[in-house]
């Protein structure tokens, strides 16, 4: 690994680490900020493209929770020049505006960009492993990959 990919896959990380600070403090500048300019995001069966589109989508879905807390939990980076790919664990903790609660576990497959000395998501698609109650009693689908 070179000096520059080290380089790279910090700020990687960074930028991982900036995506789950703006949606858990709910940061629609600071989302926005982590897209490239035609970077897609796939999540919950929904697609949207670019920094404008896709800070409206989160924004629809976080509208009706009081708070969402997302943790990035190890990810593995490989680049590749000004280009990237990255694999995340993440869990998401939140509570509805009526009181209920949500938790879910899952995996966000990322492809990055670099641009202007820059690091952003040019993709970002999520796969969940679990959504219900944090007692882990609910439904849970196969791990990505997993035959």
């Amino acid at each position: 690994m070179t000096e520059r990919d080290v380089a790279a896959e910090l700020a990687i990380r960074e930028l991982v680490a900036r995506y789950s600070e703006a949606v858990s403090r709910g940061d629609a500048k600071a989302f926005a900020a982590t897209w490239a300019e035609d970077g897609e995001w796939l999540l919950l069966g929904q697609r949207a493209v670019g920094p404008e589109a896709t800070t409206a989508q989160w924004q629809r879905l976080v509208r009706g929770f009081e708070f969402v807390v997302q943790l990035s939990h190890g990810g593995i980076i490989e680049v590749e020049g000004a280009t990237a790919s990255g694999r995340w664990q993440i869990s998401e903790y939140g509570r509805g505006k009526d009181g209920s609660s949500f938790f879910s576990l899952g995996f966000y497959a990322d492809r990055y960009v670099c641009s202007d000395g820059c690091w952003r998501f040019q993709s970002r698609h999520f796969e969940a492993v679990y959504a219900g109650p944090i007692d882990l009693s609910g439904a849970a689908t196969s791990l990505p990959g997993d035959s």
